[in-house]
């Protein structure tokens, strides 16, 4: 293995999960994104996962994703956001509780 890359162990019983909508709330020490399904035509979501990273692995996340969606659209081209119906979820909701 080259000297950045780490050996990773999934568990048998761990799932995949889909979200469609992102909660982002922060403080002082962490990021928290809580990873929802929101259900189509009904006012309610589910959440799949939580999960909370430092300041500085949120850094390196931003980064990560921006090269990630770079590539992606450079392989298939240009990412345009869906179109929301008036009054409609952008999917991303960002809550802060510094």
């Amino acid at each position: 293995m080259a000297g950045n890359e780490i050996n990773v162990q999934i568990p048998q019983n761990l799932d995949p999960v889909y979200s469609n909508m992102i909660q982002i709330a922060f403080k002082d020490d962490e990021f928290t994104m809580m990873f929802l399904h929101q259900l189509p035509a009904v006012n309610q979501a589910k959440a799949k996962a939580i999960v909370s990273i430092s300041p500085s692995h949120a850094k390196k996340l931003l980064a990560a994703l921006q090269k990630s969606v770079n590539d992606y659209e450079e392989k298939f081209g240009s990412i345009t956001p869906a179109a929301q119906p008036e009054g409609g979820s952008d999917g991303f909701t960002l809550r802060g509780y510094s």
